[in-house]
């Protein structure tokens, strides 16, 4: 199956002094007043919109990554050349208040707004032997997707799937709080992620699902790869059938009086638990 990460905008126009050029006109795409874009998951030419530092400073400096607008105050395009040198794209030089109004005010946009292609993908089939491998099942939230994916590049996850309904599209406030993770780990959008964990379990793929209610604790389950760690959303966790694609089902063992977590720190415990020891 073709798969995509995460979606063009259009270059601006005119030029302001010192070489910059000017904004040419409102981006188009998800992007409204009010509030920093989330947007629905839309088709293959939909824009990606990337603001903040880790963010755009990443993908500025993904080779892969193809740009189209760059919108930056005059202290971020300084801080951004002493930190990347020579840029791949002529910034446009605006005030904060010109980012402000297409993300809103809460947007903590740093003074770097990017409209860039989405990033490409690999099949199923084109993944590591030995991949690790997280599978997201129906979680909707672009916060909790964001910090999920920046922990996956922390510890080296070849892919993560997700849903084409039923996800976050990686952009705006997912990719901020990705914080530069989208340009490390390749988000897999698969139609049915059932079927996906059969064709990865077919593949020889120990199929993972981290349930509160399992009777295996998590820390006996121990590294296995290739391997693919299943969550779910928080309250409904697991659904049945995606329960039914797991070999194990595991739980983290806790010892308070708190007998839940946020999932993407639950995500955070079960990849630094099932860690190979050389990592």
């Amino acid at each position: 199956m073709t798969t995509r990460r995460d979606g063009p905008g259009g270059p601006g126009s005119g030029r302001g002094p010192g070489g910059f050029r000017k904004p040419g006109g409102p981006p188009r795409g998800p992007q409204r007043r009010g509030g920093p874009p989330t947007g629905p998951r839309g088709g293959p030419d939909d824009p990606v919109v990337l603001y903040g530092w880790h963010p755009v400073a990443q993908a500025l400096a993904n080779a892969e990554r193809r740009l189209h607008r760059l919108l930056a105050t005059e202290n971020a395009v300084a801080r951004l050349t002493e930190e990347l040198g020579p840029l791949r794209i002529e910034p446009e030089l605006v005030r904060p208040s010109a980012i402000n109004a297409l993300l809103g005010p809460d947007a903590v946009h740093q003074g770097l707004y990017l409209e860039a292609d989405p990033l490409p993908a690999p099949d199923l089939d084109d993944l590591p032997a030995e991949a690790l491998l997280l599978a997201l099942d129906q979680i909707t939230d672009p916060h909790n997707v964001g910090a999920i994916v920046r922990t996956a590049a922390a510890f080296g996850v070849a892919g993560i799937l997700t849903t084409a309904r039923h996800s976050p599209s990686a952009t705006g406030v997912m990719a901020k709080s990705a914080s530069g993770g989208l340009e490390h780990v390749p988000l897999i959008v698969v139609r049915n992620l059932a079927e996906a964990l059969i064709e990865l379990g077919a593949r020889g793929f120990t199929r993972i699902g981290l349930d509160s209610e399992a009777e295996t604790a998590l820390d006996t389950v121990g590294p296995r790869r290739p391997a693919v760690i299943v969550l779910g959303a928080e309250g409904k966790g697991l659904r049945q059938r995606t329960r039914e694609c797991c070999d194990v089902l595991a739980r983290i063992a806790f010892t308070g009086e708190i007998r839940s977590l946020n999932v993407s720190n639950a995500a955070a415990i079960t990849l630094y638990a099932l860690r190979q020891p050389s990592t």
